[in-house]
């Protein structure tokens, strides 16, 4: 990631300094509203070097003496995450094995995600026989700590089972599971054993420590203290990943900063972003929430715009892929944040890879995909001008 010298100590700066043979170039560092890496503002120093050993950790390339494999995905975190942006098509993801609420029938066979890759002498997975499966696209990075401490009460309170309001939207929580080293916050709210979940397309993860000893385990082969089996040979093993290493994962993911909406005051932008309330895009897009108490005090009761509500909708048989985790139906996922999408094509070769699975090359393809509780909104978009069509567009895109 390209390090902007306003977010770090002047000691980190010296650092830097030394490392190199020449001298900053003050006119190289992007704006902040320019690229999706960086800190969220307020950290302390102390902070600020958890964050820097986490970004490092997070760009560490895993080898076989190292623990990768023998079957994975990537081989770093920052493969499938460029610039802490959205993956790309050869970063994409299979999961399998689920096809309704009851649980995973494949486990067994190396569900739920698919090792497609393998060290010399091994094989890759293969999707087993009568498996459903789905792609899943890597999301950005960005903003992570702000929505894991959005609380429980304020998720419930946007979900609308019923259709209580009528305008056809009824999002609903994804209730999981969670594992033994998962702890839910104080403010945690359970239903029946399970917790909210609200990371992944289908909000099958509860926490950034759930998401992230997963995805060392899931997509590296990797194997930690919360996930010591290894993918391969099933057995339990020690682990390959250092506690304190995964712990600073996730703090470097919690303290990345949002992403910055640009050309705020830009009239159109302006136009579009009442076309977006209009249509009610707003109804899954929410572009307003906030965090409830965090033990990193950047973090806490702050208000923030993700453009998303955290809860499941059905999106229509379009967007059915037969595959689902945790309680989610398969037509069910988790409204996206559309927050830095107007930088993904950055993070994706230059072209935009959007829905869950990367199948819309443009803002506009992905809207007329949405189907389901969103078929209003694309029904109301159809209706709009040309110029309304391309101001809502210019708003999506300064995001």
């Amino acid at each position: 990631m390209k390090i902007k010298i306003s977010h770090f100590p002047l000691v980190a700066l010296f650092l830097l300094i030394g490392l190199t043979s020449c001298e900053p170039t003050y006119t190289d560092i992007p704006a902040d509203e320019e690229v999706l890496d960086g800190t969220v503002e307020g950290l302390t120093h102390e902070e600020l070097a958890r964050f820097l050993k986490g970004d490092v950790a997070f760009n560490e390339v895993f080898t076989r003496e190292t623990g990768l494999g023998p079957t994975f995905v990537a081989t770093s975190c920052i493969s499938c995450h460029a610039g802490d942006g959205k993956g790309h098509p050869s970063t994409t993801l299979t999961r399998f094995g689920q096809i309704d609420e009851t649980g995973n029938l494949f486990l067994h066979q190396g569900a739920p995600q698919l090792q497609n890759r393998g060290l010399p002498g091994f094989m890759p997975e293969q999707i087993p026989a009568g498996a459903t499966f789905a792609k899943f696209t890597p999301p950005a990075n960005t903003g992570l700590g702000f929505i894991q401490f959005v609380t429980d009460a304020d998720i419930l309170a946007m979900a609308d089972p019923n259709d209580s309001d009528g305008d056809g939207i009824s999002g609903v929580p994804n209730w999981i599971d969670i594992p033994d080293f998962v702890i839910p916050s104080s403010t945690a709210i359970s239903q029946n054993g399970k917790y909210i979940g609200r990371y992944g397309k289908k909000a099958a993860a509860h926490s950034l420590l759930h998401q992230t000893a997963n995805a060392y385990n899931q997509d590296m082969g990797i194997t930690s203290v919360f996930r010591p089996i290894d993918v391969y040979t099933n057995l339990e093993i020690d682990p390959e990943v250092a506690t304190s290493t995964v712990n600073d994962v996730v703090f470097y993911l919690q303290t990345l900063k949002a992403p910055i909406q640009r050309n705020q005051n830009d009239a159109i932008v302006k136009q579009g972003a009442t076309v977006f309330n209009q249509i009610n895009c707003t109804g899954c897009h929410k572009s307003e929430l906030k965090t409830g108490h965090s033990p990193i005090k950047a973090l806490s009761y702050k208000t923030f715009a993700p453009y998303t509500d955290l809860l499941l909708h059905d999106m229509g048989s379009g967007l059915d892929d037969g595959y689902t985790e945790g309680n989610a139906k398969t037509h069910e996922w988790r409204t996206p944040p559309l927050w830095g999408i107007g930088l993904s094509e950055g993070s994706q070769g230059g072209n935009h890879f959007l829905m869950h699975d990367g199948r819309a090359r443009s803002i506009e393809e992905a809207i007329l995909m949405h189907g389901g509780e969103a078929t209003n909104s694309k029904t109301n978009y159809l209706k709009l001008s040309q110029s309304e069509k391309e101001a809502l567009l210019k708003f999506i895109k300064s995001l």
